[in-house]
């Protein structure tokens, strides 16, 4: 994959993704760690927040997409869509894909 400058950035993802972290590490810490003071790993999660929407935009700009985590809004029509036809006949069936006549184990020529 190679930079491609017009590809477009999922901000809002990258954020709200980043926000869910943050909270939940700051509610794990402040939990987990009352009596050390947890304000060095607070100020590391704010820290690692332009970390993570920088490398974010990298990832984005050389063209990965994250795969969603949520399904398809209808299962039917995911599915349906993959068995669709491409246009293309069903090759006949070979020795090699099981489609001959002979069963296995019978005789041989």
């Amino acid at each position: 994959m190679a930079w491609d400058s017009s590809r477009p950035v999922p901000w809002r993802r990258l954020v709200r993704e980043w926000v869910i972290y943050a909270v939940i590490m700051v509610a794990v810490f402040l939990i987990f760690f009352r009596d050390a003071g947890a304000i060095g790993a607070i100020a590391g999660i704010l820290v690692s927040g332009p970390l993570y929407l920088a490398i974010g935009y990298v990832l984005a700009k050389l063209g990965y997409q994250r795969a969603r985590l949520q399904r398809p809004a209808s299962a039917g029509a995911s599915s349906a869509a993959t068995t669709a036809p491409s246009g293309r006949p069903k090759p006949p069936p070979t020795k090699r894909t099981g489609g001959t006549s002979g069963r296995p184990g019978g005789p041989r020529r």
